[in-house]
């Protein structure tokens, strides 16, 4: 059983481009702590960037900046290959400032950096690729949280390089016994039920552990649910998981608070 009371809810959002949106973005912030933004790579622009961090602030939402390797066509969910781990630190760094830049706009900081896509999911197990993302983070601002999956390379990273982390457990994502987030490509591997979303967040926080496909507990720590923006329930299976995390008598609030609580 976990000690937490207090956890952060996130989502990664301002994932439009140009004319086209994805998400209903202002529901999504009546609901979470945190949100997650693009920064142009997979998705985003600097209007859209700029607007929804106004909107994040006037709601009291903390954002972080969510970058991606340099894949708009496929929505930064193919895995690139070639590119130096000093390379990809660059590419990170680029994002962060991007997002910091359009945030100071309206008077709005950044708070964390959690990779998107298939960036986060193949530096959760390459050491190389984590510790770039690390390095990035730790070049622009070392008090920059790292969001991460627990028990990964990721997890290893921030710690080498001394930086906070949050881990964070997915609230519409089925997980393998490896602890890893189920390929996309595989059927079940999203969950769409809100109240089977809400079940599985509240055994995750309570127990500290994650339950696999096949049924394997993994102990982690948790200390941020993300509930993906693009999902099309995104917006009733937010509120149905913030609503069963309130119940089960745990609070939310933006990430840094969580930690610190």
């Amino acid at each position: 059983m976990s000690n937490r009371r207090t956890v952060d809810l996130n989502s990664d959002l301002g994932e439009g481009f140009g004319a086209w949106r994805m998400g209903d973005d202002k529901a999504m912030l009546d609901i979470v702590s945190s949100a997650n933004l693009a920064c142009g790579f997979h998705a985003g622009d600097p209007i859209i960037m700029a607007d929804t961090a106004a909107v994040a602030k006037a709601k009291g939402v903390d954002i972080g900046a969510h970058p991606s390797f340099f894949d708009l066509f496929g929505f930064g969910r193919r895995q690139i290959r070639g590119d130096s781990p000093a390379d990809i630190e660059k590419m990170v760094a680029y994002q962060i400032g991007a997002l910091q830049a359009t945030a100071a706009l309206c008077g709005h900081r950044v708070t964390h950096v959690k990779p998107h896509g298939s960036m986060g999911n193949m530096a959760a197990v390459e050491a190389d690729l984590a510790l770039a993302i690390g390095r990035a983070i730790k070049g622009v601002d070392s008090s920059l949280i790292y969001v991460v999956m627990p028990g990964s390379e990721m997890e290893r990273a921030a710690e080498t390089l001394g930086l906070t982390m949050a881990r964070e457990v997915f609230a519409d994502r089925a997980y393998d016994d490896d602890g890893n987030l189920v390929s996309r490509k595989i059927a079940g591997s999203v969950i769409h039920d809100p109240a089977e979303a809400a079940r599985r967040t509240v055994e995750m926080v309570r127990d500290s552990a994650l339950r696999s496909t096949s049924g394997k507990r993994i102990p982690v720590k948790v200390d941020t649910i993300c509930v993906h923006g693009d999902n099309p329930a995104a917006v009733e299976l937010a509120r149905a998981v913030r609503a069963a995390l309130e119940t089960a008598g745990f609070a939310i609030a933006p990430m840094r608070t969580a930690l610190a609580a």
